[in-house]
């Protein structure tokens, strides 16, 4: 990536270096825990990636599994900077983190237009719809998400989009008829870009593998960084990286865009129902 990795990244990074050090070291992670005076649910969170080892603990780690690494330093003074979604009121980075590190998106929506795609009338339009969140915090999820959509035209650092939104989302009428129309037409417009893949799964699919709920798989530059799941909720969201899961929900993916119209015929559906929906 033309920034390089951000703290997300790293902190997953140094959790799978520190573990493989470990392991090789012969030590359990109750071991490590004990003489590391941590928890063992700490070490455990650690090696996951779900919180960075400042520098103290890394030179410490290394001194216990007796090899030193500069680049475990550098990996967690990296990890350690705040992203550039802490603006936003986002604390440890979560889906934007990762997205942010991503360099493709494949994202299944059923009710809603995929956010990366979405106009700002109807991001406050289902924002309106959502849980209850003061104006301030509004403007800031707004402008977060705005701020994502950027690099689907980023020329140093583009993110990959393939898009499958179901049929029912272009149907629902979030915001009004002339909110709906502009994000129609404004969706047939982005999806013309080089970085975007934009398919829709019509209702005479029938019933798909997808139903069961949304989600988004991320791919990351590096081998070394395999693919991770996210599946949003009311609340938040929940991170899946089990490469056992990641297989199963990319093979409901593909199962879905096998089902789904060509990225062509896309195009001109969401089109037709602009017009025969939403026109004045």
């Amino acid at each position: 990536m033309g920034t390089g990795a951000g703290p997300t990244l790293l902190k997953r990074q140094l959790g799978r270096r520190l573990r493989h050090l470990r392991e090789a070291a012969n030590i359990t992670r109750a071991q490590a825990a004990k003489k590391l005076i941590k928890h063992k649910s700490t070490i455990t969170r650690i090696e996951k990636g779900d919180v960075a080892a400042d520098v103290h603990l890394v030179k410490s780690a290394m001194d216990l599994y007796d090899v030193w690494d500069e680049k475990l330093i550098d990996l967690a003074i990296g990890a350690a900077k705040p992203g550039w979604w802490v603006r936003y009121g986002v604390r440890g980075g979560g889906f934007v983190g990762f997205e942010s590190d991503a360099d493709q998106t494949r994202e299944l929506t059923l009710l809603y237009v995929t956010g990366l795609l979405q106009t700002e009338a109807y991001m406050r339009a289902s924002f309106a719809g959502g849980q209850r969140r003061s104006a301030e915090q509004l403007e800031k999820d707004i402008g977060l998400r705005l701020h994502r959509q950027r690099r689907l035209t980023d020329l140093e650092d583009p993110l990959e989009l393939i898009a499958l939104i179901d049929e029912s989302a272009l149907r629902k009428s979030i915001g009004g008829r002339e909110v709906m129309r502009d994000q129609l037409r404004y969706l047939a417009e982005r999806a013309t870009l080089s970085t975007v893949t934009m398919q829709i799964v019509p209702n005479s699919a029938g019933q798909h593998p997808g139903m069961d709920g949304p989600f988004t798989i991320l791919r990351f530059p590096e081998d070394e960084d395999p693919d991770v799941v996210y599946v949003p909720h009311q609340r938040g969201g929940m991170h899946v990286e089990k490469p056992e899961e990641v297989q199963e929900t990319t093979v409901t993916f593909d199962q879905v865009r096998s089902m789904a119209l060509s990225p062509e015929d896309s195009i001109a559906f969401v089109e037709r129902l602009a017009e025969e929906l939403y026109s004045a």
